[in-house]
Formats: C-alpha cells, sequence, structure tokens
C-alpha cells in the first residue's frame, strides 16, 4: 500500500488522424506530473510522438507503453531509448511488451512462439547496449549477435553514442502472471492495463511477491469526467469491448482471458462472440456495469477523486490517467493522487 501516488498521462496512440497532445503534456509538465507515456499498436509508433512532447517539457518523465517488442531489434530498441534519454537530459523510462500474435505475425511479419523467452532476451540485450561496457554479443536464439549466418562478416560492436545514463528504467507491459512476475524479476517496474485495485493482491500477489522495493506498479486507468453515470460506464465499455472482442483471435485473447480472471470470465466471451459476429453495439452492452467502474475511473469529479484511494490502497505506485485532458481535471486529479 502507499500513501501518496505518482501520476501520469497516458496519451495512447493515433485512431485516426494526427493527434498532438502537447498541451495537455505542458500542463502536466507544469502541475508536477510525474510521467507522460505514449504508445503504438499497428498506426502511429511511440517514440516520434514521446520526443515530440520531450521537446516541449522541461521535467516531466517520458515513457512509452507500450513499444511493442516486435516491432524493433532490441538493438534498434536501445537506439531509440538513448537517443530520447540523451535529448531529455536523462527522463527516458522504455515500457516494453510482447503485443500478440495477430499482430507480431500479422504486421510485423515476426514469430511469436516463447514470449517470455523473447522478452528476457531482448530486455538483456537492451541493458547491454546502454550500458556500453562492451561489445554487444548474443547466442540467441531469438536476437542472436552477431546474426549467425549472411555474409559472414557481423562483428559485435559498441554504441558510438555515449548515453547520459548507464541504465535506462524498462518497464513490462503484462497481463499474464507468468508475465508479470518475469516482469518482477528482471524489469524496473509493471505497466498493467484493466486492472481493479482491489483485486491486485489476490491475482498477482505471487507473482509479485520477488519485486524489489523500489520496484513500480504504473497502471493505466481511463478518466470519464460526467456527471451522468451511466453514460460514463456506457463510454467505459467501447474500448473494453473492443479490446476483449477485437485485439486477438478468438481461441488467443490475453485481453479476455485478464477479464476472466477479474471474476468476469462469462461476460468475457459473451462480449468476444458479439463482437466477431458484428455486433458491436451488442458487445459493448454485454459489458458489465460493475466491470467498467471498477477498472476505471468515472463519473462525476469529486467520485473520481474519492475512488482514487482504491488506488492508493492497493500494491499500485503509479496511476496514468487515459483521456482526460484540461487543466482543471488535470489539477483536480493529482491533488486527489496526493492526498
Amino acid at each position: 500500500m502507499v500513501n501518496d501516488l505518482r501520476v501520469g498521462l497516458n496519451l495512447g496512440y493515433w485512431t485516426r488522424g494526427p493527434e498532438d497532445h502537447s498541451e495537455a503534456v505542458i500542463t502536466a509538465d507544469d502541475l508536477g506530473y510525474d510521467y507522460a507515456f505514449t504508445a503504438e499498436a499497428y498506426g502511429s509508433d511511440a517514440f516520434s510522438t514521446l520526443a515530440w512532447y520531450g521537446s516541449r517539457t522541461r521535467r516531466i518523465k517520458l515513457g512509452t507503453a507500450v513499444a511493442q517488442i516486435p516491432a524493433r531489434t532490441p538493438t534498434a530498441t536501445a537506439m531509440h531509448a538513448l537517443t530520447i534519454d540523451g535529448l531529455s537530459a536523462g527522463r527516458m523510462v522504455l515500457g516494453l511488451g510482447a503485443s500478440g500474435p495477430q499482430v507480431a505475425e500479422g504486421w510485423y511479419g515476426t514469430p511469436f512462439p516463447k514470449p517470455l523467452a523473447r522478452t528476457r532476451e531482448y530486455v538483456d540485450i537492451v541493458r547491454r547496449v546502454i550500458a556500453r561496457e562492451q561489445p554487444v554479443t548474443s547466442p540467441g536464439p531469438h536476437y542472436p549477435l552477431p546474426y549467425p549466418g549472411g555474409t559472414g562478416l557481423g562483428k559485435p560492436l559498441k554504441s558510438i553514442a555515449l548515453p547520459v545514463r548507464p541504465r535506462i528504467p524498462i518497464f513490462l507491459g503484462a497481463e499474464g502472471p507468468k508475465n508479470v512476475a518475469l516482469s518482477a524479476e528482471i524489469a524496473d517496474g509493471w505497466l498493467p492495463l484493466f486492472i481493479d485495485p482491489a483485486q491486485v493482491n489476490s491475482i498477482y500477489g505471487e507473482s509479485l511477491a520477488g519485486r524489489p522495493d523500489d520496484f513500480e506498479i504504473a497502471a493505466t486507468v481511463s478518466v470519464i469526467v460526467s456527471d451522468d453515470l451511466d453514460a460514463a460506464l456506457a463510454q467505459a465499455k467501447v474500448p473494453l469491448a473492443f479490446y476483449i472482442g477485437g485485439m486477438g483471435h478468438k481461441s488467443t485473447n490475453f485481453h479476455l482471458d485478464l477479464i476472466g480472471r477479474l471474476g468476469y470470465a462469462d461476460a468475457a466471451v459473451a462480449v468476444q462472440e458479439k463482437f466477431l459476429a458484428g455486433d458491436r453495439a451488442g458487445a459493448i452492452a454485454a459489458v458489465p456495469d460493475e466491470l467498467a467502474d471498477s477498472i476505471t475511473l468515472a463519473g462525476p469529479v469529486e467520485r473520481i477523486a474519492e475512488r482514487l484511494q482504491l488506488w492508493r490502497d492497493s500494491p499500485v505506485t503509479t496511476v496514468l490517467f487515459s483521456g482526460v485532458r484540461d487543466e482543471p481535471t488535470l489539477r483536480r486529479l493529482i491533488e486527489a493522487a496526493r492526498g
């Protein structure tokens, strides 16, 4: 349990045209927010927008939640991270995630099997690139360096750019218990999505048991401010239905599995069935009110401020607000989080 929460913004990825949230990030920077995170799916990328916001701010930390592991080789990701870290005077936080088989294989053209082993190997290479202690080699099997084929002329290399820090914090986006345990073992933080603060210990307590004392749990939480709670919850159900129903194959959907662990397995299956049948409205309506309310901050701003106590009473150390942009609400949220 933490007394005061760290706070940040999760600005997500573009869902249509260009989305510039510089004004909100600058406001958050001025108000004392700890983080501004960007994301990527299969459209806009996380690093370009992060650099854009970094150039407009002074102190707020800059993170990816998440940069997708199949999108880049580990050395390419390390180059992005050390570049933004250098330009921002050490404000970079590298959030990584394995994505899923539909995106990894269908969009990036890379294999998805053994995501835990891939993540472990990936993080190790990124760490060694940033540390710059010696030329980087890796036996593989997922990211062998030098490449064991081709011309045979590959050689171990060390970054020609000097990092401003020998270690950049790495957070992992994880949903399954084994992946969360890996986060606690090899990373500096965990980036959970769709998390009920009252169930963190019961669902993930064993996975998090070995985490260091300074390990961060930075949870993205959608914020929907409205005097009409029913309308706010209806809005909260829209992305939930999309992730449960459409962000994954019918037989392999990590978001659906996560909702099941929260106690809504039957409802999640109903949402998926309606979504895959083309009944988007039915899928949204099938998301239980209780589920939407437990993992979002919805309703009047006073109610949202009160419900932040649930997060302060949980193992979560940081709340990344998603969907809020205006100065009065940003101010009220940081005041409530800081107690």
